[in-house]
């Protein structure tokens, strides 16, 4: 009995350890994607407006992935819903971001959607830029407010007028919301979710969730 607790102990010791590690590699990478993007105000190639027309919010019913997915086919001229996604699946299959890119390409074979995770400020808000000035919806992920929760979300950014420092979601816990840049960085580093539950955070640190994640659409 003496070994097996004495092993038992090891073993705990060991997972508290490469938890430790885990949360600490995280905490570094976040770091890294915090660089400094206050020229781009100033910067020639972001001083238009750019932005997807037509984008409708929807309040989600099922999960935000496919409330995403929802409102981006509607934007593309399709007839694909949160319903009809479950209904092919009888699940939810976008919980991860590699999941929800790979739906986001059987979906839309006409587009080609690329994730990018752990990005920098300056990565994120170019690969924004870029797609919204094709006149393209941007998926991301972040932290959003429901209620008084935090919680990890997935939205569409439909317009970025960077000079005016104002930023246009999707949000499909139903309603447009307007940001700055540093709120929306805030948001997608999840700097802004307060008190994230511990579980949470081993998501994170496991590559179960990512941030700064962002999606291309070309």
């Amino acid at each position: 009995m003496k070994k097996v607790l004495k092993v038992l102990g090891c073993v705990l010791v060991l997972i508290i350890c490469v938890a430790l590690i885990a949360l600490g590699i995280t905490g570094i990478r976040t770091k890294l994607t915090q660089d400094d993007y206050s020229s781009v105000y100033t910067d020639e190639k972001y001083q238009t407006p750019v932005g997807a027309e037509n984008v409708e919010v929807i309040t989600q019913d099922i999960s935000c992935g496919y409330a995403v997915i929802e409102m981006f086919s509607a934007w593309n001229g399709g007839d694909i819903t949160e319903e009809s996604l479950y209904d092919q699946y009888g699940k939810v299959v976008t919980s991860t971001g590699n999941k929800f890119c790979q739906e986001m390409n059987k979906q839309f074979p006409e587009y080609k959607t690329e994730i990018h995770k752990y990005v920098k400020n300056t990565e994120f808000i170019d690969i924004m830029y870029d797609t919204l000035a094709a006149g393209k919806p941007v998926p991301f992920e972040w932290a959003a407010l429901y209620g008084d929760e935090w919680t990890l979300h997935y939205s569409l950014i439909v317009a970025a007028d960077i000079p005016n420092d104002k930023i246009t979601v999707a949000n499909p816990y139903g309603y447009y919301e307007e940001l700055t840049l540093e709120e929306l960085l805030e948001r997608t580093s999840f700097q802004a979710y307060e008190n994230m539950p511990l579980f949470m955070k081993m998501g994170f640190a496991i590559g179960l969730f990512e941030k700064n994640t962002i999606y291309s659409v070309e």
